[in-house]
């Protein structure tokens, strides 16, 4: 098939318009009555949360582009003012829906519920009583004032904290040469005060809960007696947080990203989020003293960090939260006794958080403590804080295995957590590699090597997840357990590329990026484009967190008019436009936000009635394609693969959570037919199976 498009006029859209697009969905469950209410409050939190995080790495990128001199722009295809003025405007529009969210949606049903998130205004004498006594007792020894004056020559922020303002007027005893008027900075001390939320006594069964913020403002006349009027206003920056790091093969890589992590903390301001009750004489004040410029100003509301809201105080209201799903057994692997036995029998696949993450601990433990297993290889992508997995692989080096870790540095925002386990584990006597020189090892892979009767056997996990604990209680993942020799030895084949460098080819089974995963994901869409144009039967069913790479996604447009049915299931962003015609009539695409993160890849190709179907840590994004290391590993065993395609087809079906293109739900196309939730019926598919032993 030729490499040119037969479109003439391709439609892709914006990445960064997709991207809230993908964001308003997280806010739409904010939204949704359906979901328990005090778990609304948790959307609003994950929306807050992407929101900064895109703020930090999308929009800071954007400006750094309109630095770029004229030259150089007109090489980019697009011009990032225009981009960046179509994505302010999106937010603005976002934001203001955000707040009537909260405001006239979110805090009525919570009054309904008899939770009162109440301000200083709303106080009773006997509450604020309680409140300046608490303000005295645990928050006023953990505030530091700054003066804006003429002493003050900069101010600066720190990433991603809110900081209070107080503009004192009318003073009371006035000294000489004194001003009218004074401005004052204070952090808000969220971490040392232990949270952003303070319960009040219940009254029967009325409970309330103020904001750490309006605790201060409650009590801010009293720090400031000498003026008759003190206003508090909330600012928060946000600063550029990608890493410009030069990754070539000389130098140190570790020395590197700890120095980039130190200036993330100083970096470029990429908004600064403002109270718009905020009197201009603050907002000057503020912005003179830390050299923001006014196109960084954002117009925010009275508070800011919605993020916090993880941390709203447990009310004990079982019944505005989701009903408890306990971990699932497995259905083949055993309660008691050897992982490794199990797997050299057959294959097994792990689904994350439906089942425990326990069983991939017990694996590492047993090889840990196995006197038959030799080595231990595995990737770190996302390690937790306190790292059961790093502990794990700790006690394998104790007891003498030859244990290899891929860390990879550049994760964007787990560098440091990253950095303190590899250290350890190298101290301890582990083969540490600091990942690939201009690649980023993404790729999620265990390989367990054991002696058994004189030779060596191998065993795999390959994971769409990364090797975290915690993570794993919300992301949605597949991993597959096999002593399969077609898969264990080409794992073992990319784990030498990380210890030699030298590029692989080749590969049989994988699919191995930046290797050859874009050629034989091509490939495999030019056959379902023969199997159309000869008549049969073709499809491509994708689940994808993101899909942006516009030659793969051209490529998907040549088979949807060659008649392939191509289905996309995309949890973020995706710049296919589906359905428009004489380009993607025969594509359609939709998104599921639910309970927990989809992040789970799925590849799954008709092959003329002998389907193939790949799981995978890769996004369709030219970064998963080109620049890393990634791995799709396709599914053998004929049981393995049914219950993949069985999850997949409960996705595919869902008319709960599931969205459209265009962010419409897409419901139930007959009010007679069941209501399938993809999450809900994948749990119970999953307990089902658990009981067949």
């Amino acid at each position: 098939m030729s490499d040119q498009p037969t479109s003439t006029l391709p439609r892709f859209q914006d990445r960064e318009l997709s991207w809230l697009s993908f964001n308003h969905r997280v806010l739409q469950e904010a939204q949704n009555p359906e979901v328990p209410l005090l778990e609304r409050l948790k959307f609003l939190a994950i929306f807050s949360s992407n929101l900064d995080e895109y703020f930090k790495v999308r929009v800071a990128t954007i400006r750094r582009l309109l630095k770029l001199k004229k030259k150089t722009l007109a090489k980019l295809g697009e011009d990032p003012a225009r981009q960046l003025k179509h994505v302010l405007a999106e937010v603005g529009r976002q934001q203001q829906e955000f707040g009537d969210t909260f405001r006239n949606q979110i805090l009525p049903e919570l009054r309904a519920q008899h939770i009162h998130l109440i301000n200083e205004h709303d106080l009773s004498d006997e509450q604020r009583q309680w409140a300046q006594q608490y303000f005295r007792d645990h928050v006023q020894d953990l505030l530091s004032p700054i003066i804006l004056d003429d002493t003050l020559h900069h101010l600066f922020l720190k990433d991603q904290t809110v900081y209070l303002t107080f503009f004192l007027t009318q003073p009371l005893q006035k000294k000489k040469g004194e001003d009218d008027e004074r401005v004052l900075v204070m952090e808000l001390p969220t971490k040392r005060h232990g949270g952003r939320f303070v319960r009040l006594p219940d009254q029967g069964e009325e409970r309330y809960v103020m904001f750490l913020d309006d605790i201060i403002r409650c009590c801010a006349q009293g720090l400031f007696p000498r003026f008759g009027r003190v206003q508090v206003h909330a600012i928060k920056i946000s600063r550029d947080a990608e890493l410009d790091i030069q990754e070539e093969v000389s130098g140190n890589l570790l020395a590197k990203i700890k120095s980039s992590l130190q200036k993330r903390e100083t970096g470029y301001p990429a908004r600064l989020l403002f109270d718009p009750a905020m009197p201009r004489e603050v907002l000057r004040a503020v912005q003179q003293k830390t050299n923001i410029d006014a196109s960084e100003l954002v117009e925010g509301s009275r508070y800011h960090n919605f993020r916090d809201f993880f941390g709203f105080p447990d009310l004990g209201l079982t019944q505005l939260k989701y009903v408890p799903q306990p971990p699932l057994k497995h259905p083949t692997l055993p309660r008691t006794g050897s992982f490794l036995a199990a797997i050299a029998q057959q294959d097994h696949l792990l689904h994350f958080p439906y089942q425990s993450y326990d069983l991939v601990l017990r694996l590492l433990r047993e090889a840990a403590q196995d006197p038959a297993v030799s080595a231990i290889s595995i990737t770190l992508y996302r390690v937790a804080e306190k790292s059961e997995v790093a502990k794990a692989l700790l006690k394998a080096v104790k007891n003498g295995k030859q244990v290899t870790v891929v860390v990879e540095l550049k994760a964007r925002f787990d560098e440091e957590s990253n950095i303190k386990w590899a250290e350890k584990l190298q101290r301890a006597g582990a083969n540490v590699i600091y990942g690939v020189p201009e690649l980023k090892v993404h790729s999620k892979l265990v390989l367990i090597t054991r002696v058994e009767e004189g030779r060596s056997r191998q065993y795999a996990m390959l994971s769409t997840g990364n090797f975290n604990e915690v993570t794993s209680e919300i992301y949605a993942d597949h991993a597959l357990l096999t002593a399969d020799e077609r898969l264990t030895h080409e794992v073992g084949r990319v784990f030498r590329f990380f210890v030699d460098r030298v590029p692989q080819t080749g590969f049989e089974h994988l699919l191995v990026a930046p290797f050859e995963l874009r050629e034989k994901l091509i490939a495999l869409i030019d056959e379902e484009i023969r199997q159309a144009q000869a008549g049969k039967d073709a499809y491509i069913i994708l689940k994808l967190n993101a899909l942006q790479d516009e030659s793969m996604i051209q490529r998907l447009y040549d088979a949807s008019q060659a008649g392939v049915r191509v289905e996309l299931l995309i949890r973020g962003i995706s710049c296919a436009v589906p359905q428009v015609p004489g380009q993607s009539e025969n594509l359609q695409q939709r998104g599921l936000v639910d309970r927990y993160l989809e992040h789970a890849r799925v590849y799954v190709f008709g092959n003329g009635g002998e389907e193939k179907v790949y799981v995978a840590s890769a996004d369709w994004m030219v970064r998963n394609l080109d620049r890393r290391v990634e791995v799709a590993f396709p599914l053998y065993d004929p049981a393995v693969r049914q219950e993949v395609r069985d999850l997949l087809d409960l996705q595919r079906q869902d008319n709960v959570k599931s969205r459209d293109f265009h962010n419409h739900f897409i419901g139930q196309a007959d009010a007679a037919a069941p209501r399938i939730q993809a999450q809900t019926a994948t749990y119970a598919y999953l307990k089902k199976r658990s009981t067949r032993r």
